[in-house]
């Protein structure tokens, strides 16, 4: 390793749960192709209230506030170190505050750059490439995105904790870019990974990251032709002199109600070949999406990056 690595400062990745799934699924990607491990945490109460309580067979528990985690990753090469930062959820009264007291916890890591991921829903169509938009909190990074196929939003704004984020780190004498994939608008219910492909091609580019995108490649052309289908459904019934409904998209669907056993059986090897080597644990969490059991085990997928290497 570069013994003048310690010159350079780290870079910051902040995701939370938004339009299309784009920043998470960036994210989550990052997370497992790296290898990253946790670095901290940090969940004060006072910024995210409890709306909810669970009941499971008639017994009433308090629900779990949402949790901001942070994952490193020490690059090889000279380029810089990141850290990834997870929010499980924006919805929070105290947006700009809470903003703040996250750049202080980046700063604290050596954090100088901050990047932020979200969707930018357009007229596309699910079957042709995904642009990557950006903004930027400084002349300078802006110049940084010249050369990556990017396109400059001119005016505008971008809504919560990515946009918020951006502000604070600005503020703070930190530099920040928001990355913004393309994604159709009538899909935004769905997750559309093309977008989240696109967003880290650009990132992987400007941090100097080598990583195998095959499989969300895969799974961006998977997506893809079931929304083309969709969209072709829709034309042809146009075409036709119909008019669709306009609940014609699909509801995602829900989990079945009992795990099966084989399915339970893939998970658990899942995990198992994930403890041992991290990159398989994006295939992992695929499975759990599919399943629609994610949200069930998402401390236990976090968990396997708090291994030591």
């Amino acid at each position: 390793m570069d013994t003048n690595k310690s010159d350079t400062p780290n870079w910051l990745v902040a995701v939370w749960p938004g339009m299309g799934s784009v920043a998470m699924t960036a994210g989550y990607y990052l997370l497992s192709k790296l290898g990253m491990s946790q670095t901290g945490e940090y969940s004060p109460i006072e910024f995210f209230d409890i709306g909810h309580v669970k009941v499971h067979r008639g017994l009433i528990r308090l629900g779990q506030r949402p949790r901001t985690r942070f994952f490193s990753w020490r690059n090889p090469s000279t380029e810089p170190d990141l850290v990834v930062l997870f929010g499980e959820s924006q919805e929070s009264d105290r947006r700009y505050l809470f903003a703040r007291n996250l750049i202080e916890q980046a700063k604290s890591l050596g954090v100088q750059r901050i990047f932020t991921f979200a969707a930018m829903a357009t007229e596309m169509h699910p079957e042709t490439e995904s642009r990557v938009f950006a903004a930027a909190t400084d002349e300078e990074s802006l110049q940084m995105l010249n050369g990556h196929d990017v396109i400059f939003l001119d005016d505008g704004h971008i809504g919560g904790m990515n946009g918020i984020m951006l502000g604070a780190a600005q503020e703070a004498g930190l530099s920040g870019i928001c990355l913004l994939g393309e994604m159709p608008h009538i899909f935004a219910q769905f997750p559309f990974p093309k977008a989240s492909l696109a967003v880290l091609k650009v990132f992987n580019s400007l941090a100097g990251v080598e990583m195998d995108l095959s499989e969300l490649e895969q799974q961006s052309k998977k997506m893809e032709q079931q929304l083309g289908e969709i969209l072709s459904h829709v034309e042809q019934a146009i075409s036709q002199g119909e008019t669709p409904q306009e609940d014609f998209l699909p509801e995602p669907e829900e989990p079945e109600p009992v795990l099966k056993p084989e399915d339970e059986k893939r998970i658990e090897e899942l995990f198992e070949q994930s403890k041992v080597d991290r990159s398989k644990a994006y295939l992992l969490k695929q499975e759990l999406d599919r399943l629609g059991l994610f949200a069930d085990y998402e401390d236990r997928f976090l968990d396997l990056f708090k291994q030591e290497d």
